[in-house]
């Protein structure tokens, strides 16, 4: 459909509203900041329009003018002319209809959940379900746990600002899943601040509504894996290391692992942590840690891949690596925070 390639612009008064979608995803935003007569909508070409606002300078003032079917851009001594397609055309995603379950958290803490958690979604996967992140509230927590089969990463927050209906004892848990895109998209445009992100929950759909803007998105008809299985309920041994001494040995390392591949192995001993990687031409990278450990030796691989996405988005100083034995996953946790959990599974090497 050529017409999602375009923005719809809609002049209310002194509201100007712009409103782009996929049919997958829908977002609105508004300004108040706009003068002139006469109240009307028409769609052109969105990324035609946003080049040429980007590459005039920043104070220029901007007039739009709609005539015979041509969007006219004025800015100073520029011109452009643009094509449009009917407004009536446009195909906008209508809210569903049913029980809509509202709440509200701030714009940076659920930020932050996202961050947490969406390095690992899966991106191509086969199973669907798997290519979106899970949202589930409980009670008064909210939780996002996103998993490609290989890791997993939950996250949760407290939540303050919720209806009686879901914080109630023995009221059934709500999950849902956000589709990849939603969740790129939501961590690209909430603001680093405490300002309000309200939530509203509604029937195969959510919608998410913060400053100017509304995002509205469908949601993964799925079941999620049952997370709560995958992390490990016990653990034989725990070391504690450096975050960015383990993030910096990693990345060297990684230099010389397969491309395809991708593995190194770990090698736990007393008071030594080792990370050894080898490729096709024989050639080999070890990195050795000081660390205060003294239980049983471990040697075990692990995709690095999957190791640098939870150290570089930690920023603590100190990363608690848990495991059983060889075969089994590891939980990667950081101290003093238990609302955070990261397994891994093992490779062989």
């Amino acid at each position: 459909m050529p017409i999602l390639s375009n923005v719809l612009l809609e002049k209310r008064g002194e509201v100007l509203t712009l409103l782009a979608t996929d049919i997958e995803i829908q977002i609105t935003s508004s300004s108040t900041e706009v003068t002139g007569d006469g109240d009307g909508a028409v769609t052109v070409g969105a990324r035609k329009l946003q080049e040429i606002l980007r590459s005039l300078p920043e104070a220029s003032e901007v007039s739009l003018v709609l005539d015979d079917r041509r969007l006219q851009v004025r800015a100073g001594r520029s011109r452009f002319s643009l094509q449009t397609l009917p407004a009536d055309d446009f195909p906008c995603l209508a809210l569903a209809e049913g029980e809509v379950k509202r709440f509200s958290v701030p714009q940076k803490a659920f930020r932050s959940l996202l961050a947490q958690t969406q390095y690992a979604m899966a991106t191509q996967d086969v199973r669907y379900y798997l290519n979106g992140l899970l949202l589930l509230v409980d009670g008064s927590e909210l939780r996002a746990v996103a998993t490609d089969g290989h890791r997993l990463a939950y996250a949760s927050m407290p939540l303050e600002d919720v209806p009686e209906a879901l914080r109630a004892e023995g009221s059934a848990r709500q999950e849902l899943i956000l589709p990849r895109k939603t969740v790129i998209e939501l961590n690209r445009l909430l603001a680093d601040s405490d300002e309000a992100l309200e939530i509203e929950m509604l029937p195969n759909q959510i919608r998410f509504q913060f400053g100017h803007i509304s995002l509205i998105s469908k949601l993964i008809d799925g079941r999620f894996p049952d997370y709560e299985r995958v992390i490990p309920a016990s653990l034989r041994n725990v070391v504690s290391v450096s975050r960015t001494l383990l993030l910096q040995s990693m990345v060297r390392a990684a230099i010389l692992t397969n491309e395809k591949f991708r593995g190194v192995r770990l090698m736990l001993g007393e008071g030594s942590l080792k990370i050894m990687a080898a490729n096709a031409e024989q050639e080999e990278a070890l990195e050795e840690i000081e660390v205060d450990y003294d239980g049983e030796a471990l040697d075990v691989g692990f995709n690095v891949a999957y190791l640098l996405d939870v150290l570089n988005n930690r920023a603590e100083e100190s990363i608690e690596w848990g495991f059983n034995d060889a075969n089994s996953s590891a939980l990667l946790t950081v101290p003093g925070n238990e609302r955070f959990r990261y397994v891994v599974m093992p490779m062989r090497i």
